[in-house]
């Protein structure tokens, strides 16, 4: 069990009892439902000294005299370096993340002991301040069919934000370029498909009265928020896992907060993600030839 310092220091500028302390209780509740998500993978820390509101930045390199649950990676890097980066494979380390005031905790797309065999794909459907949630559940079903047509399952994913990640888990059969280059067919083609609710570029010009589709995420190096991990936000939201079904009740993106995330994890009679870890489904060479971009 780590030791706190300043445990009773506020992290969020709308929910003062959230403090660090409380972080950590709120980790020690999630972690048997978290860490199947994040052990084991190469890990970026959205550290926030001073709260919420005020100047979070990225972590995602080891360095000396941070906490014994946060471990050492050796990767390569872009130059081809080998570069020591984050992962943790237990509750201390979300202990440590917390320590270091890490309110969210980003995962890549691969496992550290195999780096070039990514294996979750992920989505992020980031919508126009003038976009309806309702509009983002649609596209989320929408994501949905398009991957089941490539014959992929697929989950949602509430971000704690403003929109949703659909996230189809991979067996570790493609390499970097043929995973990266099936993503970038998959939302190119349902932006082509419905260009005025969609768009696949990042320029702010194109996102106006739309759905930014991130498929990003999915490059080496690139990470997306891991499930079950708070947010940085004004008030202490959660990404949270929830079932098809479950998304047509949902209102928004931040519905669950810490407290209610622990009330719902006690509730549960089904995981909303059942099956996730052991679905065992890749991309096939059809699906390949399908989606634009996508190479064998």
């Amino acid at each position: 069990m780590i030791r706190l310092t300043n445990p009773d220091k506020p992290l969020y500028p709308a929910a003062l009892h959230v403090t660090k302390q409380r972080l950590v209780d709120y980790w020690r509740r999630v972690a048997p439902f978290a860490l199947p998500h994040i052990t084991g993978r190469p890990l970026s820390l959205l550290r926030c000294p001073n709260g919420a509101a005020h100047g979070c930045f990225f972590q995602r390199h080891h360095r000396r005299g941070l906490p014994a649950g946060l471990k050492a990676a050796p990767i390569a890097g872009s130059d081809g370096e080998r570069e020591e980066f984050l992962f943790l494979d237990d509750l201390s380390g979300l202990e440590g993340a917390a320590q270091m005031d890490a309110l969210e905790l980003h995962i890549w797309g691969v496992r550290f002991d195999a780096l070039e065999s990514p294996d979750r794909l992920v989505f992020d459907l980031d919508p126009d301040p003038s976009v309806t949630f309702e509009e983002v559940k649609r596209a989320a079903r929408d994501f949905r069919a398009l991957l089941e047509a490539a014959g992929l399952a697929s989950f949602a994913l509430l971000t704690g934000g403003k929109g949703l990640h659909v996230v189809a888990p991979l067996d570790d059969a493609l390499d970097w370029p043929t995973f990266t280059g099936f993503a970038r067919g998959v939302a190119s083609r349902l932006a082509a498909d419905d260009p005025a609710r969609f768009t696949a570029m990042a320029t702010k010009a194109r996102r106006h009265g739309r759905i930014y589709i991130d498929y990003r995420r999915n490059d080496r190096g690139a990470s997306a928020v891991a499930p079950f991990s708070p947010r940085a936000r004004e008030t202490p939201s959660v990404a949270t896992p929830v079932s098809w079904d479950e998304l047509g009740r949902i209102e928004r993106a931040d519905f669950y907060c810490l407290d209610k995330v622990e009330r719902r994890l006690a509730a549960l009679r089904a995981d909303p993600w059942a099956g996730y870890f052991d679905l065992r489904q890749g991309v096939s060479p059809a699906a390949l030839r399908i989606f634009a971009g996508a190479r064998l």
